[in-house]
């Protein structure tokens, strides 16, 4: 399982609970938000819960977001919904449609967690106002952390760059006869450069070029911050691999199990970023 981030919400003076695992979808405390209409925020979230409008909203997110989602299931709630005798609690809801949009978590900060889409939603309900000052600082964090990823992936992106100067020293100074032609030259950079492309993506730049029309800039401007923080090991390592006078058959194999390695190594121990966009 991915790294659990934690962040806090400041609506207004009531600190509000967030969670991520991805970065893409956050998980927003219910139980902090109906703490600003009641000191009994379960008795809050089971009232708006029962409420056959609640049920068709709940119900169609999961139908958009969840695979496993139980229709059968749900449709006894959505029938049953608004008559006196309903009753609806978040566990009932999660083990009863096997919900991905709303978690229920133990422990000493634990609590009723939902779906940003479902807990504006929620807010919406408990106070339009209160729902704004939420929405005021979630966008503010959300600010804040495009721009810390922002400067890490430029940063990641910076440092490959110079270290494709000392790789390209070391192609010239080893593997590049005076003799050959500059045709040859560029080849041969082209060789290694897709060498290493190869044995961190799995393709060439221009079998990746073939599969994005689409898309500007290279295979590289695609690459996750794991994946150029490993590229920059490689081309390092392989500089001096080519000293040592490694064949390139030789260096395929252990650069890629240096990148297998590193990979593994990055994604069970740092947080999983996204993937930076070429503007």
């Amino acid at each position: 399982m991915k790294q659990l981030v934690k962040e806090i919400i400041n609506a207004n003076g009531k600190e509000i609970a967030i969670y991520t695992y991805d970065f893409v979808n956050e998980f927003i405390s219910l139980t902090d938000i109906a703490k600003y209409k009641s000191n009994e925020p379960n008795d809050v979230i089971r009232n708006w819960m029962r409420l056959k409008d609640t049920i068709e909203f709940l119900g169609l997110w999961e139908k958009l977001h969840n695979p496993d989602f139980n229709p059968v299931e749900f449709d006894g709630f959505r029938n049953e919904a608004g008559a006196n005798v309903f009753t609806m609690s978040p566990q009932k809801w999660i083990e009863g449609v096997n919900a991905k949009g709303i978690v229920s978590k133990s422990g000493r900060y634990g609590g009723t967690f939902a779906h940003s889409d479902i807990a504006f939603e929620f807010a919406s309900w408990v106070s339009a106002e209160f729902k704004l000052y939420i929405i005021k600082d979630y966008k503010r964090l959300k600010n804040d952390e495009n721009s810390r990823l922002s400067l890490n992936w430029n940063l990641n992106r910076e440092l490959s760059k110079l270290n494709y100067k000392i790789h390209t020293d070391a192609i010239k100074e080893n593997l590049i006869p005076p003799e050959l032609t500059p045709q040859q030259i560029a080849f041969t950079y082209a060789s290694e450069a897709d060498m290493l492309n190869m044995v961190l993506f799995g393709k060439t730049a221009k079998m990746w070029r073939e599969e994005n029309t689409d898309k500007k800039g290279n295979i590289r401007d695609y690459a996750t911050m794991n994946q150029l923080l490993v590229l920059v090991n490689l081309e390092s390592y392989n500089a001096i691999l080519i000293e040592q006078k490694k064949t390139q058959s030789e260096r395929i194999v252990l650069l890629r199990n240096m990148a297998v390695k590193q990979l593994q190594t990055l994604e069970n121990t740092a947080l999983a970023l996204p993937r930076a966009e070429n503007k």
